[in-house]
């Protein structure tokens, strides 16, 4: 007779941490509420699902705020994971690092929602699927910056980027439908390969939890660093296909194109939020024994995506169907080879030195602005189109809604007044130059140059004389639907409020993330 007693039962049973849980925990019961109240709700008030999105995700923003000022909370811990000190075999941390990205997840979900109130009706979008999947894809990405083992984390970026295919293809006009295919092929073929580096590196260390990735890694026996090595090297694969770095950034125009304009623009802010907070923890933790191998990687990757995008954007047409947001696509893959520079400084950093501060600023910064951008994008291509040409003029047409997207191109130019800009591109070029990666610094410089030139032509035309015929149809453009105007509100008013006191960005992202 075979006993399955074991010396100490209790062992086997932990408590959950509900409180560190519960901001993709109620994301994720909303996701369910809206799907269920879509079955019984009549079409007439089916108005009510985006509120009750945006009502969970502000739910979910508020239950940040308990876990401030306070020491990490774990929860779903192995104890007699090898090499585990403090929180290191948990696989979920709700630390200073989740929390601020976090907060970029579930606010640009929020945004998003705002923006989407108004697409869903225009473009007739089935509600219950679109709403659910908005904030199923929301709840993979709150809880990917709070994983701490490969697998959770392999899950949660899943979880995030599923529903974001099915949000691509909501479209019903052909373009949706392409535009979803691509991505999908593309992000199939980086999870593959993401998986198959995984396998390799927990055969090489013998565990899945980074903590203890990292100590298997440094004490591998000789014949199996190499599997190692090309395993951590796989594995950041799928994380850079999520941060659209080049080369994995070729789905970017063709999705954001054929994507609904809130879809596109959450995923140029939240999408590309959960990929870098994945990419920052299997690096800074669970490949830091290959500290320089992936910090010049990092570097290199960081050069080309900010090159590429930026040329791109400046080749890109005003003329032509749809180039403000194709402008504003290769302009995202551009803005992520920044956002990767102090990932790559990480790499060198001595011990005690956070770069990854600097990261999280220019994130939310980012967030912010960009989101703003498509605000205006999707206003004016309600009556207008979304081509750059179409907004010559727009400050004689709509002169707040045409200052709000000068400010935030302003802002993504690194320009005042959008202070808060410039000063997220200094923090990111000071961790370049503090890490010793001053050719790093030399690209950017020259990057940041080159944005100058599209981001003020875009401006320009907008305080361009307007043709007489687009004033004549502009003419009776009084008023923006509310859903538009609190977002645009809300996004302008965070980046002046930003421009004004940008120490706040600094106090939110500050201090040693980890």
């Amino acid at each position: 007779m075979i006993s399955l007693a074991v010396a100490n039962p209790g062992s086997l049973i932990q408590s959950v941490d509900w409180v560190a849980i519960a901001p993709p925990l109620i994301a994720a019961v909303a996701a369910l509420a809206v799907l269920v109240t879509d079955l019984f709700l009549p079409e007439r008030h089916k108005k009510w699902l985006g509120r009750l999105t945006a009502a969970g995700l502000a739910l979910a923003l508020i239950a940040l705020l308990p876990l401030t000022g306070g020491s990490p909370r774990a929860t779903f811990c192995v104890q007699n994971v090898a090499g585990a000190t403090d929180s290191a075999g948990c696989s979920y941390v709700a630390d200073h690092f989740a929390l601020v990205f976090q907060l970029l997840a579930l606010g640009g979900a929020l945004i998003a929602a705002l923006l989407s109130v108004h697409t869903v009706d225009q473009e007739k979008l089935p509600r219950g699927e679109y709403w659910f999947l908005l904030l199923s894809s929301a709840t993979g990405a709150a809880l990917l910056p709070a994983s701490r083992d490969l697998a959770t984390m392999v899950i949660a970026l899943e979880v995030a980027s599923l529903p974001a295919f099915a949000l691509v293809a909501l479209r019903r006009d052909g373009r949706g439908a392409e535009a979803a295919l691509k991505f999908f092929v593309s992000s199939v073929t980086a999870t593959a390969v993401m998986l198959l580096g995984i396998g390799f590196v927990y055969a090489a260390s013998g565990s899945l939890h980074l903590g203890a990735v990292a100590q298997g890694l440094e004490h591998a026996p000789g014949q199996l660093k190499p599997l190692a090595e090309a395993g951590a090297v796989l594995t950041l694969v799928g994380f850079a296909f999520k941060v659209a770095a080049v080369p994995f950034h070729f789905w970017v125009p063709d999705t954001y194109t054929g994507a609904p304009l809130p879809v596109a623009g959450y995923l140029s802010v939240v999408g590309k939020a959960a990929g870098l907070s994945g990419l920052a923890l299997a690096t800074t933790i669970a490949f830091r024994p290959y500290a320089h191998t992936w910090g010049l990687a990092l570097a290199v990757l960081a050069a080309g995506t900010m090159t590429v995008g930026n040329v791109g954007a400046l080749r890109q047409r005003f003329d032509t169907r749809y180039s403000a947001v194709r402008l504003l696509a290769w302009s995202s893959v551009g803005q992520a080879g920044y956002l990767l520079v102090p990932l790559a400084a990480a790499g060198y950093a001595p011990t005690g030195v956070d770069p990854l501060g600097a990261t999280a600023a220019y994130a939310l910064i980012y967030g912010v602005v960009n989101l703003g951008a498509f605000g205006v994008v999707a206003a004016v291509g309600r009556r207008a189109g979304t081509s750059v040409d179409d907004f010559r003029g727009l400050f004689a047409r709509n002169r707040w809604t045409a200052l709000a997207l000068a400010f935030f191109l302003l802002c993504l130019a690194g320009l005042p007044p959008g202070v808060v800009g410039l000063f997220g591109k200094v923090v990111v070029f000071r961790a370049a130059v503090d890490a010793g990666l001053g050719w790093l610094a030399v690209v950017m410089a020259v990057n940041v140059v080159i944005a100058l030139y599209y981001y003020l032509l875009w401006t320009a035309r907008l305080f361009a004389p307007a043709d007489a015929e687009a004033a004549v149809e502009g003419g009776g453009e009084r008023r923006l639907p509310v859903s538009l105007t609190a977002t645009l509100g809300l996004t302008a008013t965070a980046a002046v409020v930003l421009s004004v006191a940008p120490q706040l960005v600094l106090q939110v992202a500050g201090g040693s993330l980890f």
